[in-house]
């Protein structure tokens, strides 16, 4: 850590520096931070959040939270945020109290079975109550009540499986399937009333804004066998009678994302409208109104092409709604009249069609938004509501600022595309360009397919393990993610016209967006790789079916290759399998006495014609894609020996990658294919050696450039130190210290016995040390200096943790210094007649940003800039390094040069 905060010192400080791009790493990908949970408190003045960060002890994302104060700026002029939380677990699911005071809030300390508070005002948490199971969805019901959803205690049956040690699962036992129920906490009498009675497991609730009705989802079939059914059961709660009231019997399709509006009068809802509502399946998205006394739906038309996209968010009595728009949304306000709703679009200005609401304050003025394109990063921001004759919401200003350093890398220019495809209809997708395009050259391609397949690639930002986009348009790619026939987000009629058709629209689709970009002269069709996750990777291993010699390099995360063993294995096979392949496997279709589509569609019967070389990856408790479906895909092409396969399951991970070992496992693997198949660049690691070993510091400097057996690099008949880049495009510093063989290049005066040839030159003053480096410049025509004073700080932190180990005082007393014993060790120095100063690289090098350099710690103080004058910073070997003080006084005859280098 400490050697990365240097980088950031001597890069980030640096002038030249901040105005650089960095590369992004496979590390990037994993460590992002982001923020959720945002909540405005009552009055308006602050906002509270959770920032998920990686946690590398734990393997995984935890979460902690934080506030932030909109009446409070700093000097920057940003909101001043605090971090209220850091547990070893995660915090999560803030609330605020009425009158704003206190934020309660849910973690997973303390096995989840404890409600925490915390003052707004500052203080450490603190448990409000334990309760005696663990405790999720907790609800303001009003000043003094919470509620939140939990299960009873162990039932008989219960106690008596678990005193017999008996862990077997019934599938599907819906007889002992635990309910989980909503409860009230009294927060001042601690008081615990259990509100519902249901019979199974509430998925989700919504409460109304004065506490008197209550809407709920339960969850009726365990997904195993069953499969979708019994479909859940839906109750509005009347609160103060305590009765319930059972709707959407089977009406709508996957009814959800209920919110109250202001009123109470009512709630909204969203559902699913396609043409087998019997299995599920894909279509689009349906707004609704429901009434709670005496319950009726009201269908709301939201007068749009291809309907609602994600979510909503209801202001007041009217609802914010985000229309489907192909690779974006729209969005709109549905302003309530009576039962009737009229539309009014959002004006955003420049963030036309690329935001996202997040939360709106109590009095439906202020609001959270995310902000982003598939080039621009995501931003948090806080704007303005304002409905007057028009609807609009302000760009506001950034609420706060995650993952900083992004700024700095260099991010791919992107652009929507649209093409014909299948049966020349319109498709569109997202294209990324290569990081340094230039036009008119021909580039390589890979196509990252989406999953879903009712999904939809939009123009947002998207960087992670799944599909790590610009770590491919660094290498000099473009990337293509196509919305194909089947996604969602294009209307009913496109999302739906793959059922029946599975492959056969999307294949068209792809290969045709890549002939449109090969038309553009934009790619080389010779030079195409392709890879996916779930359905990406469905249809990432038809396309090397179909295809045998279109794509070098392939990579297939958690893919189906067999549609008949996937109908009985997935936990939503049968509601899947038949509303895309028209029925069960045993269906007769097509006058056959079994459903021919589970072969003819299933890869794996034809996985004899595959030649590219393929990476497969699975989970092994995916239940979405069972890991044996990636057994029969790699048995396949390993048997076959057509194509080259390597095949990394991960222990305990489910359809998505959850420890962070594993998704930089998967980015790095794939990295590695990609650069051995597809772009030659790969260079097979030694396993057996070692990066930090003391052979490997030896190896950097016998590879140090040397001539005639003196340190340097010869330039315009000179002998001149050698630099090491620091960070690539910014600057590089010495890997030694000036040597005396180096110093008289300059000084022909300069005198030293010959075995000190590379030692460092010390001793030559203020006014020589700022001539070298002038010399140095006019010889090589290159951009030398000194270290300036924030980097001549910045190193001077670093030497303190290596003067002890390296050539110091602390380093001849042979023992643990103190200051006390300082005055004794210099009497005996001062009997010496040896110089303590050693050949230049004798201990072991250190890093500095990309750059191995040597003698940090000791050997010759060194001179940088300040204020027009020079000072120093490190140790000499006759310095003593104190734990107590940044301060060391050094005299000029032990002190040396080490140079820094502008690369641009």
């Amino acid at each position: 850590m400490k050697n990365i905060y240097l980088l950031v010192c001597l890069v980030c400080l640096s002038a030249l520096a901040q105005a650089q791009k960095g590369d992004w790493k496979p590390e990037d990908v994993i460590n992002q931070v982001s923020g959720d949970g945002f909540r405005f408190s009552p009055n308006g003045k602050m906002v509270v959040w959770a920032k998920r960060r990686p946690d590398k002890k734990k393997d995984r994302f935890i979460s902690d939270l934080y506030l932030t104060r909109l009446d409070m700026t700093n000097k920057k002029g940003r909101y001043k945020t605090i971090r209220l939380t850091r547990s070893k677990d995660s915090d999560y699911s803030p609330v605020f109290s009425a009158d704003s005071e206190t934020i309660y809030f849910l973690s997973s300390r303390a096995k989840g079975k404890a409600l925490w508070a915390m003052s707004t005002y500052g203080g450490a948490p603190y448990k409000v109550h334990t309760f005696k199971n663990s405790i999720s969805n907790i609800h303001l019901r009003n000043q003094h009540t919470l509620f939140f959803v939990s299960s009873e205690g162990a039932s008989y049956y219960e106690q008596q499986l678990k005193k017999e040690k008996d862990n077997v699962v019934v599938v599907e036992d819906t007889e002992h399937m635990k309910a989980t129920r909503v409860f009230s906490f009294n927060l001042k009498t601690k008081q615990i009333e259990r509100q519902t009675d249901n019979r199974y497991p509430t998925m989700s609730l919504a409460v109304s804004k004065n506490g008197q009705w209550m809407v709920t989802a339960h969850l009726r079939s365990l997904h195993y066998a069953s499969d979708g059914k019994p479909r859940p059961a839906y109750y509005i709660w009347n609160l103060k009678t305590g009765t319930k009231t059972a709707v959407l019997k089977d009406t709508y399709q996957g009814p959800g994302n209920f919110e109250f509006s202001e009123d109470n009068q009512g709630f909204y809802f969203t559902s699913t409208k396609s043409s087998d509502p019997e299995w599920g399946g894909a279509g689009v998205t349906k707004l609704h109104y429901m009434t709670v006394k005496n319950p009726q739906v009201v269908n709301i038309s939201v007068d749009w092409k291809w309907d609602l996209s994600y979510g909503l968010n209801v202001v007041g009595n009217d609802v914010l709604v985000y229309l489907a728009n192909g690779p974006t949304n729209k969005l709109a306000l549905m302003k309530k009249q009576g039962n009737r709703w009229t539309k009014q679009m959002v004006a955003l200005g420049d963030m036309t069609d690329h935001v996202a609401v997040w939360a709106l304050s109590a009095d439906k003025k202020q609001v959270i938004y995310l902000y982003s394109t598939a080039s621009v990063p995501l931003q948090y921001r806080i704007g303005e509501l304002v409905q007057k004759r028009k609807v609009s919401i302000t760009a506001g200003k950034e609420l706060i600022t995650l993952n900083e350093s992004w700024k700095k890398k260099k991010t791919s220019k992107s652009e929507v595309i649209k093409w014909k495809g299948y049966n020349n209809e319109e498709v569109d997708g997202i294209l990324y360009y290569p990081q340094d395009y230039a036009k008119g050259k021909k580039y390589p391609l890979v196509v990252a397919i989406h999953g879903g397949p009712a999904s939809t690639d939009r123009d947002a930002w998207s960087f992670r393990w799944a599909y790590p986009v610009q770590l491919f348009t660094q290498k000099g790619a473009f990337v293509f993610k196509p919305n194909y026939h089947g996604s969602s987000n294009h209307g009913q009629k496109f999302v739906e016209s793959i059922k029946k058709n599975y492959y056969d629209l999307e294949m068209v689709d792809i290969t045709k967006g890549i002939d449109f970009l090969a038309n553009q002269g934009l790619i080389d069709k010779n030079k195409m790789g392709v890879m996916g996750w779930s359905n990406g990777a469905i249809l990432t291993t038809m396309l090397t079916v179909r295809y045998p010699d279109m794509f070098k390099v392939a990579a297939a995360g958690a893919g189906d290759v067999n549609w008949t063993s996937d109908y009985g294995t997935c936990r939503f096979g049968v509601t899947f399998d038949q509303s895309y392949f028209g029925g069960a496997p045993w269906d007769d279709r097509n006058g056959k006495t079994y459903n021919e589509a589970y072969i003819l569609k299933s890869p794996l019967f034809e996985l004899e014609k595959v030649k590219t070389p393929t990476l497969i990856f699975h989970g092994s408790k995916d239940r979405a894609v069972p890991r044996d479906q990636g057994w029969e895909y790699y048995r396949a092409l390993q048997q076959v020996g057509k194509a080259k396969v390597r095949f990394l399951w991960f222990p305990g991970q489910p359809h998505g990658l959850q420890k962070l070992t594993h998704q930089i496992r998967k980015v790095k693997e794939e990295q590695a294919w990609f650069d051995k198949y597809l772009f030659k660049t790969y260079e097979k690691p030694n396993e057996s050696f070692n990066t930090k070993s003391p052979l490997a510091m030896l190896l950097i400097k016998e590879k140090a450039a040397n001539q005639g057996g003196v340190y340097g690099v010869m330039k315009n008949g000179a002998l001149t130190p050698e630099v090491a880049v620091i960070k690539k495009d910014s600057i590089a510093i010495g890997r030694f210290e000036v040597t005396n063989a180096q110093y008289r290049a300059f000084d022909t005066q300069h005198k030293f016995l010959v075995t000190e040839a590379n030692h460092p030159v010390t001793g030559i003053g203020i006014v020589k040390a700022k001539e070298y480096v002038v010399w140095l410049a006019s010889k090589t025509g290159e951009k030398f200096r000194l270290p300036n004073e924030k980097e001549g700080k910045a190193l001077h932190t670093q030497a303190r943790t290596l003067a002890a180990k390296e050539n110091s005082l602390n380093y001849w007393a042979g023992y643990k210094v103190t200051i006390d014993d300082v005055p004794g060790l210099k009497q005996k120095i001062a009997k010496l007649r040896t110089s303590l100063f050693m050949k230049a690289g004798s201990f072991k090098g250190t890093k500095v940003g990309k750059a191995t350099i040597y003698d940090l710690g000791g050997n010759a103080a060194e001179y940088y800039t300040k204020a027009n004058r020079l000072a120093t910073y490190g140790y000499s070997a006759y310095d003593y390094a104190d734990e107590g003080s940044q301060k060391v006084k050094t005299a000029t005859r032990h002190v040396g040069i080490r140079i820094i280098k502008d690369l641009k």
